[in-house]
């Protein structure tokens, strides 16, 4: 499945933020470049493409919002409920004897302080599909070293 799971509260969130983007921050950013071309020459002028480079920043966020929100799955994931490790479950794994708590998913959707895994990160795939007890192995991203995982807990994040 494609798109990622986001909280109601998340969806509104990040809704609220590209609103905010296209709006008063689009409008604040092309009266910068306004007033830096009334200035003069362009090629030597900082104000101007200091604007010019934020602008392209908050395009590519505008993009980046625009994709998830349109792509998103609002909700709890059904797959996260079943005790397996799935995109938008909060996972607590056992690795050489630390106890780690991460939300398998996107950085969008969750709340400060709770770690991050993409799904397509090496820790990450290897726990995608995996029950609960269950466990697990991948190599580091230079592939020297293998780590060995064990699913611990599984629930679905709620937000």
């Amino acid at each position: 499945m494609t798109g990622s799971w986001l909280t109601q509260e998340a969806f509104d969130r990040l809704t609220l933020e590209l609103a905010e983007l296209q709006g008063p921050r689009r409008a604040e950013i092309v009266k910068k470049i306004a007033d830096a071309r009334e200035e003069g020459d362009l090629k030597e002028n900082g104000g101007y493409h200091a604007a010019r480079e934020e602008q392209g920043k908050l395009e590519g966020r505008i993009r980046q919002l625009k994709h998830m929100l349109e792509h998103a799955h609002v909700g709890v994931n059904p797959d996260a409920e079943s005790g397996v490790v799935s995109r938008g479950s909060v996972v607590t794994i056992d690795m050489a004897g630390d106890e780690m708590k991460f939300l398998l998913g996107s950085r969008e959707s969750a709340p400060e302080g709770l770690d991050v895994y993409s799904d397509q990160s090496p820790l990450g795939a290897a726990v995608l599909g995996a029950a609960v007890g269950s466990t697990v192995e991948y190599s580091s991203p230079d592939g020297k070293r293998t780590f060995k995982v064990a699913i611990l807990e599984c629930e679905p994040y709620t937000g």
